[in-house]
């Protein structure tokens, strides 16, 4: 896979991630947070298996066979997935769709910093600045600005970290595997094991609050889960983790075309500003790396000509 498709799919990813909010938070009238989480990604884990136990096979074949360390890295991914998922869903029953869409998009500038001092990769220095916009545009976004500032929308600030941290390493995981499939499967069964777990002792649990949030239960799990977060796991290995922030960060636009469309929610003036802010750093982390690129293979060719 090339970086354009890796990319291209990344954009994919996040518009499955964006309509995603709409269903979790329409999901939360009936049950909830740790029980709608756990749920969907044991239905995304479910998804996967088919794609997963062939991976498996093969590397049984091949003598490549997961080893423990291999485990408890998969733990560690479900790990940070579980928290990451757990604070956004507890936020999002007390903000709007539009807000903690573009609240996520906090782990953005934390992935090249992580990236810098943990993996010592220097990201092309547009990163930086694109960084530095998304995170303007969710401040803007939040109402911070006007100090109005929710306990919903600081759930979800908090969620930005084990986010981060998830897509710093997941690639890395992934590559190292060269399965795929399996990572995704095993981080999405620690994942949603636990937090089902938590909710049978801490929430209510029921068979009719199941049902009535069956839709959205099951859209965000076979769609956000198995689709979007296994598609992550492939495009990963093939796209730098604070390119793929910025780009997954584009399904906060998304998140708020869905939140207007289908649950009222209305911009000011501010948030159209956050919306142009990230916008405009992701064009600028992926034009820019492209016109050196460009330059490079122009001089490359006047040196050599044919």
């Amino acid at each position: 896979m090339s970086r354009v498709q890796a990319n291209l799919l990344l954009i994919v990813i996040a518009l499955i991630w964006g309509s995603a909010f709409v269903a979790q938070a329409q999901g939360m009238a009936d049950v909830g947070p740790m029980l709608f989480t756990g749920v969907r990604f044991l239905i995304g884990a479910a998804v996967v298996a088919p794609l997963a136990w062939r991976e498996w096979k093969q590397l049984a074949r091949e003598d490549r066979a997961p080893k423990v360390a291999d485990a408890r890295h998969i733990g560690g991914l479900g790990l940070l997935m579980l928290m990451g998922a757990a604070l956004q869903q507890i936020g999002i029953i007390s903000t709007s769709v539009t807000n903690a869409g573009f609240l996520t998009a906090l782990y953005v500038p934390l992935v090249p910093v992580l990236s810098w001092l943990w993996l010592r990769h220097l990201p092309h220095w547009s990163v930086w600045p694109g960084a530095l916009a998304c995170l303007v545009g969710a401040f803007l976004l939040s109402g911070a600005h006007e100090l109005k500032i929710g306990t919903g929308d600081l759930w979800v600030i908090a969620s930005a970290v084990p986010w981060a941290v998830h897509v710093l390493f997941i690639g890395r995981v992934a590559d190292r595997l060269a399965a795929p499939f399996l990572v995704a499967c095993g981080q999405f069964l620690v994942c949603g094991s636990l937090a089902l777990i938590w909710s049978l002792f801490m929430e209510p649990v029921s068979l009719k609050g199941l049902m009535a949030a069956a839709g959205p239960i099951a859209y965000t799990g076979i769609l956000s889960v198995g689709v979007a977060f296994t598609a992550q796991v492939v495009a990963q290995r093939y796209a730098h983790a604070a390119d793929a922030a910025i780009i997954l960060s584009s399904e906060t636009l998304f998140a708020a075309v869905f939140g207007y469309l289908l649950m009222g929610d209305r911009l000011n003036t501010a948030g159209f500003a956050g919306c142009a802010l990230i916008l405009g750093s992701l064009l600028l982390i992926q034009l820019l790396p492209l016109f050196k690129i460009g330059r490079l293979r122009t001089a490359s060719n006047l040196d050599h000509p044919v």
